[in-house]
């Protein structure tokens, strides 16, 4: 990390960091906050006092981690797994996450074509218990197929029970939907989860806080769900005891001012417990999908009016949509063309493709675009629930 300041130096630090601190830990935020993240890599690097709020024995194991991290090795294994690291402050980071204050990630790996930020504006978390019945599987099922159905992202944490089920609700719908790992995203967990998880990635997009090949611990799923909780615009809890993450989940989308809801269960099962717990304070009952967008989409802008699935290209900017829009069905066509089709100048036009070819929608052919396969298949009628 040497040179000038910039962002390449602030994102090097921000992986550094990412396997010298534990996700979560408001002491490093509180550094970054106030010193900067290259600053506090620096300190951590060189043999000088400690930063305030932590102990001589706390600083000396923090050093020993910083002493074995190398961002660029984590870069280049980044690179052969297909992930790339979103810092704060650029373009694709959601905002929403600044709201965690000191406990807010350094960044977050990331694994699939389509925008964080976009997609975070309209999605909806599903959570519950990992040993679900067959009643909340087939609860958590239907709520990630009817949000999805109704143009809204589904966010869960890829685990066994309520969060597969989720997932696996909205990629049936032909839906959006993120899987939030406590692990490296390039490392499946749990295991009998690969092909799930490879599955979102391909068709939506898989995040997490921790380096490329990194492990999960009991702590670092109780961390993640801050992530959940904050990302999304509401949660919803599917069957959850009274000692649950998925509550943990829910009391932190609480803390921030987020919608908490409930599906109601047998009051003879334990795993309604922490449900109807949660029910008895502040959240709110839902039994079905159109509950939870008539609550969420109190939010205005935040709730689309959509019939269909919420596809890839729905959630672009109106702009990048235009361009999209203006790029035949079958062949090539080039800049100058799009920009009388879509009503813009040519320099814009240009920009747009980019944006486009990036989220895998077009694909440069010599002078001209077209679309791809992807974006082919994905605009036909059957397929979009025109």
């Amino acid at each position: 990390m040497s040179g000038g300041a910039g962002p390449d130096d602030d994102r090097l630090a921000r992986i550094f960091l990412g396997r010298v601190v534990e996700p979560g830990d408001e002491t490093a935020g509180r550094w970054l906050r106030e010193h900067g993240a290259e600053e506090v890599a620096r300190r951590l690097r060189e043999d000088g006092p400690p930063l305030p709020g932590v102990t001589g024995k706390r600083w000396t194991g923090l050093r020993a981690r910083a002493v074995r991290a190398a961002p660029e090795r984590d870069l280049a294994l980044a690179r052969e797994a297909g992930l790339r690291f979103v810092c704060p402050g650029t373009p694709e980071w959601p905002a929403q996450l600044d709201d965690l204050g000191d406990a807010r990630p350094l960044g977050l790996w990331v694994r699939g074509r389509p925008s964080l930020r976009m997609w975070a504006l309209r999605s909806v978390a599903v959570v519950g218990a990992r040993a679900c019945t067959e009643y909340g599987a087939h609860m958590a099922a239907g709520l990630g197929a009817g949000l999805a159905e109704r143009g809204w992202v589904v966010v869960s944490g890829g685990a066994y029970g309520v969060d597969g089920a989720a997932h696996r609700g909205a990629l049936a719908a032909g839906g959006a939907t993120v899987a939030v790992l406590a692990c490296g995203v390039d490392r499946p967990y749990p295991r009998g989860h690969t092909e799930l998880i490879t599955r979102i990635a391909r068709q939506g997009l898989v995040a997490g806080e921790l380096p490329p090949g990194d492990h999960p611990t009991p702590s670092r799923f109780l961390l993640r769900n801050r992530v959940i909780a904050a990302l999304t615009r509401g949660t919803v809890v599917v069957e959850a005891a009274y000692r649950s993450g998925a509550l943990v989940t829910a009391r932190a989308a609480q803390r921030l001012g987020r919608h908490t809801m409930g599906v109601p269960g047998p009051v003879t099962s334990g795993l309604s417990a922490g449900v109807h717990e949660l029910l008895r304070g502040e959240a709110v009952l839902v039994s079905d999908a159109a509950e939870v967008v008539e609550l969420v989409g109190a939010m205005g802008e935040l709730a689309p009016d959509r019939r269909g699935p919420v596809l890839p290209r729905d959630l672009l900017d109106p702009a990048a949509a235009r361009v999209l829009a203006a790029l035949p069905a079958r062949g090539t066509a080039p800049a100058d063309v799009l920009a009388r089709g879509a009503g813009t100048t040519q320099d814009d036009v240009v920009a747009r493709l980019y944006e486009l070819r990036s989220l895998g929608f077009v694909e440069r052919h010599g002078d001209g675009w077209k679309l791809t396969r992807q974006a082919v298949i994905a605009s036909r009628p059957d397929r979009a629930g025109c």
